[in-house]
């Protein structure tokens, strides 16, 4: 009877059932065979509802949305190309930098493409770039910020890790800085080679986008300054900085109306929010009852036959992850996928803050993996080009992505060292 309630699910799936909808039938089906109450994944979705941290998910989303409809890329933008515009390659680097701060904000790669894609797109082309790298460039920055804090990926790591959320924010910056500081590199060695005149460096035009986008660059102070000074924790950093760019966006630079732009906003926000959570509670009774059944120590038994050592761990988490990262969202991922690594990475020494960033750098990369890298298809979309074109424009910047995992990987420093003084 089991078999055949586990090969309906199975079949519901391949047919495109919703990914929340087969993890509850898995979960219920597995806790009526097993003879536990389903009570048991209420209760698991209660627990959850009562985490002081949940908050910050909608929160930080609801700003990261907010500032992504005002014209904050704009004023941004503006900063960015006076900061770095005069540099060669500074055109794309100031692509990474905007398209980093709204990932990290909006916690959704689809937003930052669509969102600054049409300013972007036509800036590099204007600039020279070619087609096949200003598409690669942007389709690959609309992940990039997801290390940086204060990251919704991070955040949902942490509460289903039990990690604490601010060692997180801490240990995802030199690694989110040394992905953008190879892609930068790339960019500079890929700047077109052209006689037009440079834009030059210039005091008054940096001190007028200071100026401009004053309202913006005090959002990191708020956040990290914040919780790292003592001040405040992650969730009352959340609810300030979503008060603020309400109050800043609605009636200081006035660039949303309160009654027509913000209702939509807070639809837009809260509905990736509601699809998060719709997920997270269906995936923690499954993922508790393959923890109660001790799957995860099966697994690592059966991998201890061929896996003798932590480099090799790494290297088939990596690749495992890899594979995941392109067939699953960010968000399931973490659901469904930390519970069951995360003892096999204790046994093998794996420190829990670089099994994190390990694991959402590899998500990250995910994004345009083919052959169902999200980011791959949102480019399509936005871009009106064929998903195959996105597949070829995106594997020099996939190779050196995969290039910074290898060196965060394996050089844990990069992710510890804030914690070993």
């Amino acid at each position: 009877m089991s078999l055949i309630a586990y090969s309906a699910i199975i079949f519901l799936a391949l047919l495109g059932a919703p990914i929340f909808a087969v993890m509850s039938a898995l979960a219920l089906v597995a806790f009526y065979f097993s003879g536990i109450e389903l009570s048991a994944v209420a209760v698991e979705i209660f627990r959850l509802a009562s985490a002081p941290t949940i908050l910050t998910i909608p929160l930080f989303t609801f700003a990261g949305y907010v500032l992504a409809e005002s014209k904050a890329p704009v004023r941004l933008l503006k900063l960015s190309q006076a900061a770095v515009g005069w540099m060669p390659g500074g055109v794309a680097i100031v692509c990474l930098f905007i398209c980093a701060f709204f990932t990290a904000f909006t916690g959704a790669s689809g937003v930052t493409i669509i969102a600054l894609g049409g300013l972007l797109y036509p800036m590099l082309m204007q600039e020279g770039y070619s087609e096949k790298f200003s598409l690669g460039l942007i389709t690959t920055c609309g992940s990039l910020g997801l290390l940086f804090p204060p990251s919704l990926p991070i955040i949902l790591y942490g509460i289903i890790a039990k990690v604490d959320i601010d060692d997180l924010f801490l240990a995802g910056m030199v690694p989110g800085f040394i992905l953008m500081l190879i892609l930068a590199t790339y960019s500079v060695l890929k700047a077109p080679k052209t006689d037009r005149k440079r834009q030059r460096f210039s005091v008054q035009a940096l001190r007028a986008g200071v100026w401009e986008a004053r309202y913006e660059l005090p959002l990191p102070v708020f956040v990290l300054g914040g919780i790292y000074g003592g001040y405040v924790t992650a969730t009352e950093a959340s609810a300030l900085s979503a008060f603020y760019v309400l109050v800043i966006n609605c009636f200081v630079t006035r660039d949303l109306s309160l009654r027509r732009d913000v209702p939509k906003v807070i639809v837009e926000s809260l509905t990736l929010v509601g699809a998060i959570l719709l997920i997270l509670c269906c995936a923690l009774g499954l993922t508790n009852y393959l923890v109660d059944e001790e799957v995860p120590m099966k697994i690592l038994e059966a991998m201890k036959t061929f896996i003798t050592s932590k480099l090799l761990f790494l290297l088939v988490l990596n690749v495992f992850l890899l594979i995941v990262g392109c067939l699953m969202d960010i968000f399931s991922a973490i659901i469904v996928v930390v519970p069951l690594i995360l003892p096999i990475a204790e046994q093998f020494g794996v420190n829990p803050l670089h099994l994190a960033i390990v694991f959402l750098t590899n998500l990250e990369i995910g994004y345009i993996t083919p052959p169902v890298g999200i980011n791959l298809f949102i480019s399509s979309f936005r871009f009106n080009r064929p998903v195959l074109e996105l597949y070829r424009v995106s594997v020099p910047f996939l190779l050196l992505l995969i290039f910074a995992l290898l060196v965060i990987t394996y050089i844990p420093w990069f992710t510890l060292f804030w914690f070993n003084s």
